[in-house]
């Protein structure tokens, strides 16, 4: 049987409010995100490192604030799931996957800006959550599956606003999905 102490959840948020704390009270943003955010031309020159820095920096609270709340919320049922090693896996390869696509859009419409946050990462742990409801709906609330689809549609295109890398989300999503898939295969299906 496994922990249902989310270990993993609640180190990565942790991380991500130390780094803010430090990032904001101590650093100075601008130099930091010019350093460690996701862009793309930085990247190109060989700053591979950002495609994982750039998950764990925020624009401010309230970009800190919600994405630590949803990965609070939505965590904790998947890392019970899948144990701390597939959750972790799923976290990092989506956030690799939102920052891939979200790359890929910034150099097809030749617009480069800086990314951060870890919503992208966090978008994985949403399609993960909707692939387990999915394949085992007697363990999750049958409203469950429904609900992380509909706050994935919110996510993912109700914001698409200016400042938002709505392709990060996009790209995090359907990673998810995919790992969702990949990570469940042979499991048992008492989740």
């Amino acid at each position: 049987m496994r922990s249902r102490v989310p270990i993993v959840t609640a180190v990565l948020v942790l991380i991500n409010v130390i780094i803010f704390y430090l990032v904001n009270m101590v650093g100075n943003p601008d130099v930091v995100f010019e350093q460690f955010a996701m862009y793309v031309p930085a990247v190109e020159n060989g700053e591979w490192y950002r495609i994982f820095t750039h998950m764990f920096l925020h624009a401010d609270t309230g970009h800190l604030f919600n994405n630590m709340l949803m990965l609070a919320a939505v965590g904790y049922s998947i890392e019970n799931a899948f144990g701390p090693v597939k959750y972790t896996i799923t976290y990092f390869v989506g956030g690799l996957g939102a920052c891939a696509l979200s790359a890929y859009y910034d150099v097809f419409t030749h617009n480069y800006v800086e990314s951060v946050g870890a919503s992208g990462a966090i978008m994985a742990i949403f399609g993960a959550m909707i692939v387990l409801t999915i394949r085992n709906r007697s363990s999750f609330d049958k409203t469950v599956g429904i609900r992380s689809l509909i706050v994935l549609a919110i996510m993912v295109f109700g914001n698409m606003s200016a400042g938002v890398d709505w392709m990060a989300h996009l790209g995090g999503a359907i990673t998810g999905l995919i790992l969702g898939f990949l990570l469940t295969i042979g499991m048992n299906k008492k989740y």
